[in-house]
């Protein structure tokens, strides 16, 4: 318990140290945040693997009792998000050692990707809404500052417009804790939880909930609250977009959405359907978009909308089937999402460009990012035996035995023509002839090449290891955290007990 103020502390301090040190010691920054982010990793895996299912741990700031106090709460949903964010940014971290070498001014991004993991990992833990909104802006401001890194037109313009919509959102979150706040006297979820239970609160919680979802699916980048996201996600430097894709908006869009929805407010079957609506909207409308893209990364983009759709589509069912999967595809989208971009940023540091139009035949010069990018994109277009097929599968059986028929048939349509986009990518960047331009192009260094290898040994034995009786406890406490939905503020009440 006393462990769990470090999955901010030491993000937060080591970027102190970067900005401290940044002209004295150049190999500093990439070292220290690939150091943290191991760390952090460890400390997750740790606290996954103490922490019985039903159980909670609660650490009182300042030892002042909530709700006067601040907690920080893990249980089995914010544990399993942990693991998540700390595994992408470790890999992430490896990768941007190298890559960043073309920037100047190096120390900035890092210390800026602390800043964004740390207020990502306070925002898992946050057990209260006014820490949990602040937080949310620390990540959300450092992560425009890095979409903005490169500082070219493009760059500008997208971190703009992210900043832009990144505010409306909050503003809607911030509404909605306002009136929490005006009906209940608390900020602390479990006594906000507690006190919409002993009360009638009318009217209140549907139309709160309707700004929670604008604000948290803004964040998250649903349909149609996507406009800011393909744009971010080309300009950004491609260790930002394989971050923000892989775990940024799942941790500050669909784990808060399914946080306050599910145990704070309460799920309705009205919420549920408009759960599960902007889900398929946003898996179908997405990808149809993807297919006809020719920019590496915004391609990819548009993935990253439709794949956050089937997340949110699944647990928008609100059976144990529908939950497991759309938690277990949330992690399978943050392995192979996060190594496609990495394929991206490799492609892109090799051969200058972007444009599949311009690319072809990089399997042979680029085994490495060939070989790790074939099986990325197969996992995501749920080829077996691939990760993303087993997800896939469960998320199209959930819809079956919730009866919802129509939605699994635009789950299978989905990923249909995402093997149809994916299809394109390989044949145009990776097989076919190799452009004369890049004849003398290589591999990319050795720091990049293992983030790849290890993303595609996860992407192709993750889900084996997952579902097998000995990883039993990674996806059940969290599944179980959304079923038993307010029982979470009686849960964390027994722990400060």
């Amino acid at each position: 318990m006393k462990l769990i103020p470090f999955f901010v502390i030491i993000p937060l301090s080591c970027a102190f140290i970067i900005t401290l040190f940044r002209n004295r010691l150049r190999f500093l920054p990439g070292l220290l945040c690939v150091f943290s982010t191991f760390l952090l990793l460890g400390l997750s895996i740790h606290t996954k693997g103490s922490l019985a299912e039903g159980v909670s741990f609660v650490y009182k700031v300042g030892n002042w009792m909530p709700p006067i106090g601040i907690s920080l709460v893990i249980d089995g949903l914010s544990s399993f998000m942990l693991v998540v964010i700390n595994l992408i940014a470790f890999v992430v971290a490896l990768f941007s050692i190298e890559y960043m070498k073309r920037f100047t001014a190096r120390w900035n991004f890092f210390a800026l990707f602390l800043l964004m993991l740390g207020g990502t990992n306070a925002v898992v833990i946050s057990g209260d809404l006014f820490n949990l909104f602040v937080f949310l802006e620390l990540a959300s401001i450092s992560s425009a500052a890095l979409v903005a890194f490169g500082t070219e037109h493009e760059e500008i313009e997208a971190a703009f417009k992210y900043l832009v919509m990144s505010v409306v959102g909050s503003l809607f979150v911030l509404l909605a804790i306002a009136l929490l706040y005006s009906y209940t006297s608390t900020l602390n979820m479990a006594d906000i939880a507690m006190s919409l239970q002993a009360g009638s609160a009318g009217i209140l919680i549907p139309f709160v909930s309707v700004l929670f979802i604008m604000g948290f699916g803004l964040k998250a980048g649903l349909v149609p609250f996507h406009a800011w996201l393909p744009d971010t996600y080309t300009a950004a430097p491609t260790p930002v977009s394989a971050l923000m894709s892989g775990v940024f908006t799942k941790s500050l869009g669909v784990y808060t959405l399914m946080r306050i929805l599910f145990n704070v407010l309460g799920v309705t079957p009205q919420l549920s359907k408009i759960l599960m609506v902007l889900g398929a909207l946003s898996m179908v409308f997405a990808v149809t978009l993807a297919v006809g893209q020719w920019d590496f990364k915004r391609l990819l983009a548009y993935h990253s909308i439709s794949q956050i759709g089937y997340v949110v589509m699944s647990i928008g069912l609100m059976t144990p089937l529908g939950i497991l999967a759309g938690l277990f595809h949330l992690f399978n989208h943050s392995t192979f999402k996060s190594l496609l971009f990495l394929n991206a940023g490799a492609v892109e540091y090799a051969a200058d460009t972007r444009d599949l139009n311009k690319l072809g035949g990089l399997r042979k010069k680029m085994p490495v990012t060939g070989n790790t990018s074939l099986v990325a994109s197969m996992a995501i277009s749920g080829i077996p035996p691939f990760n993303g097929f087993w997800s896939k599968l469960m998320i199209i059986l959930a819809c079956v035995q919730a009866n919802a028929i129509g939605f699994a048939i635009w789950a299978t349509l989905a990923s249909i023509l995402t093997l149809v986009s994916f299809a394109k990518l390989q044949k145009f960047a990776f097989f076919g002839a190799l452009p004369e331009q890049l004849k003398n192009i290589k591999e990319v260094p050795l720091l990049m090449r293992l983030p790849m290898i290890v993303l595609a040994l996860i992407c192709t034995f993750g889900a084996v290891l997952l579902l097998s009786p000995v990883a039993g406890n990674f996806l059940q406490p969290a599944v179980r955290v959304l079923l038993d939905g307010q029982l979470y503020a009686f849960r964390v009440v027994e722990a400060l007990r």
